[in-house]
């Protein structure tokens, strides 16, 4: 692959300026490619040839430092690159070879000519000289792939930003004639013809000589398939990608006398099978750590189970197989699946082996999907970004198989007791219990506290916040891997917390930062959702109990205020009794889903505004 300038990967690049809510022309494009072309040949033993070449043409200062270099990454174990040609061509027309002196090779080995242990990507980085708007950089590369990823299988795929000028994009294919693919143009003009030796080529070609801002705000869910592009693969289907993984994959799991006797000691007296399990998974994703190549370009065969009990390192195929191998060994029943950690939530048309590029565990005796690289996530919850996504079971194939959600994702729960006194300063207690996300969110967040910030922390929050004061957060221990978590903050004096004596309006927060109802106050700007986007469930309880100054008269109340709609619903309400102010703010959000449809976000859109005018509602007091 190579960085930058992928037309994908470019596309990617100048993202932030496409948050428009309509589409509208690139009136100041940064760069142009006069042409961009990929040839590609698969040869009778799989083996394959890939060429790259394209010119492209610097219009603007904000995309030199971007264009001045290109970075080739390989996998050495099973491909070689060889750059054909690079230089600059002048706006006067003069032609600047690179030298010698601008290429730097970076390369992953192992010692005196051994392999490496663990990754073997390696990377060549050329830089273009003297490089000035108005230049065109020229750049033509080989990659062989000395070895396929997968015997007997190939695939090769091109996605390409509408908001990239193209003058010419061509792209193809040359394979044997008797070989069964499957391909599809997307937007592109597809073509079908025979080379001279007799090979079957298919050849797309797409022009962009209008670029347009692409109108998907940023954290929308975008499929690949939406994009001009092209995709050409021997697979039949995504079971035939599963399939090929564990032909290579399964065997590596077998329980060997070592991974047996780890198991027994990891185990320990447990007899209960989700007790062992739970033991096992979290020795893996603790004692493991991340290491080397995973699913794509480069081996994807996991490792001896040796190798990496040994050496406490592994990717994500040898945690997956590793975490299989130790569960076996305790009669637990176990495979591994494939999935995607990018933020596209449906399978491509055609399959490619890209479009599953992570490897996790599933559980049938449980039905339940753990990911043993996730170092901080609790046995039973995933990390959200696999939440929801297709994915595909290696040994015992299921069609449609997706991870499920969890409702509520998140909880949060916060009682705080306040005294304000004459002087308007503000003490009292918060407790805070965390469940799901915020508890595994919390917990990392207090593992990785540094000791020594913890005897200032409280002071220095409350001076973000403008605020003078101390005060100590009691933080249990958070080295356990558990769903739940809770803190107590405990407040000696804020001063100047209200203007009092006075007149003013008092706010109330829980001081917890991000994760309270706050998250849902969003502004209704009136401008509809035109796409999907990932969403996930919540719940958050604040209860606010407040001994005000004897003399303090509270003007205005908030009036209580509720509103609701298909899977989302908030209740605040507000009383006084004597000099003590009781409040309770209450969101619950039970979206079922992992990518909310447009209506949906619509629906998110008017209740955040509800949320915001509930909350924008003054405590008045003189």
């Amino acid at each position: 692959m190579i960085k930058h300038y992928v037309a994908a990967a470019l596309a990617l690049a100048f993202a932030a300026l496409a948050a428009a809510a309509q589409p509208r022309p690139v009136t100041e494009p940064p760069i142009r490619y006069l042409h961009y072309m990929v040839q590609a040949e698969l040869r009778d033993d799989f083996t394959s040839s890939e060429t790259r070449s394209w010119a492209l043409k610097v219009l603007n200062a904000k995309a030199l430092e971007w264009a001045k270099q290109a970075r080739i990454s390989h996998s050495t174990s099973v491909q070689k690159v060889e750059v054909l040609q690079a230089y600059t061509v002048k706006a006067d027309g003069r032609r600047l070879e690179v030298p010698r002196s601008n290429f730097q090779v970076q390369v992953n080995q192992g010692r005196e000519s051994g392999s490496p242990l663990f990754s073997d990507f390696s990377s060549v980085t050329v830089v273009f000289p003297d490089l000035a708007v108005g230049d065109t950089v020229h750049m033509q590369y080989r990659t062989d792939q000395t070895e396929p990823i997968f015997p007997g299988h190939f695939d090769f795929g091109e996605t390409f930003g509408q908001d990239v000028s193209f003058d010419e994009v061509e792209l193809s294919v040359q394979y044997p004639a008797a070989l069964k693919a499957v391909y599809a143009a997307r937007q592109m003009q597809q073509q079908e013809d025979t080379t001279p030796e007799g090979r079957k080529r298919v050849r797309w070609s797409w022009r962009n000589t209008a670029p347009m801002f692409d109108p998907r705000r940023n954290g929308t869910v975008a499929n690949s398939d939406d994009y001009p592009g092209a995709s050409f693969s021997t697979f039949a289907d995504y079971r035939a990608i599963a399939q090929a993984y564990g032909v290579r994959a399964v065997p590596k799991a077998e329980a060997t006398e070592r991974v047996r006797k780890l198991a027994e000691e990891v185990a320990g007296k447990l007899t209960e099978p989700r007790a062992k399990a739970k033991a096992l998974y979290e020795w893996v994703s603790t004692q493991i750590t991340y290491g080397g190549n995973c699913v794509g370009v480069g081996t994807v065969v996991p490792r001896e189970l040796d190798t990496v009990i040994t050496n406490r390192m592994g990717d994500c195929k040898d945690h997956a197989t590793l975490l299989q191998a130790l569960l076996s060994a305790q009669g637990i029943a176990a495979e591994q699946a494939l999935i995607s950690v990018s933020a596209e939530y449906t399978l491509p048309r055609i399959p490619r082996v890209g479009s599953v590029n992570h490897v996790i565990n599933y559980l049938p005796t449980f039905n339940l999907y753990l990911d043993a690289t996730a170092k901080h996530q609790p046995f039973e919850v995933l990390p959200i970004a696999l939440r929801g996504k297709p994915v595909l079971h290696v040994q015992h194939w299921r069609e449609g198989a997706r991870v499920p959600v969890s409702v509520p994702a998140r909880e949060q729960k916060v009682q705080a007791r306040y005294v304000l006194a004459a002087d308007g300063s503000l003490s009292g207690t918060v407790k805070a219990w965390f469940k799901g996300d915020a508890a595994v969110g919390m917990r990392q967040w207090a593992r990785e506290l540094p000791k020594e910030s913890r005897p200032d922390m409280v002071r220095d929050m409350l001076r973000s916040m403008g605020l003078v004061g101390g005060g100590l957060l009691d933080l249990p221990d958070a080295t356990a891997l558990t769903d739940e978590y809770e803190l107590t903050l405990k407040l000696d004096k804020v001063e100047r917390y209200a203007r009092y004596p006075g007149q003013g309006q008092l706010a109330l927060t829980s001081f917890m930062g991000s994760g309270g109802v706050e998250q849902f106050a969003q502004q209704d700007d009136g401008e509809p959702a035109r796409y999907s986007a990932p969403c996930s469930s919540v719940l958050v309880d604040e209860s606010f109990e407040v001994d005000l100054p004897k003399a303090m008269k509270i003007t205005a109340l908030p009036p209580a205020a509720k509103a609701s709609n298909s899977v989302q619903r908030f209740e605040f309400s507000h009383q006084l009794k004597g000099n003590k102010l009781l409040v309770r703010r209450k969101i619950e959000d039970r979206t079922p889903v992992a990518v909310c449809s447009p209506a949906l976000m619509d629906e998110y859109r008017v209740f955040g505004g509800k949320v915001l005018d509930a909350l924008k509602a003054p405590i008045l007091y003189r």
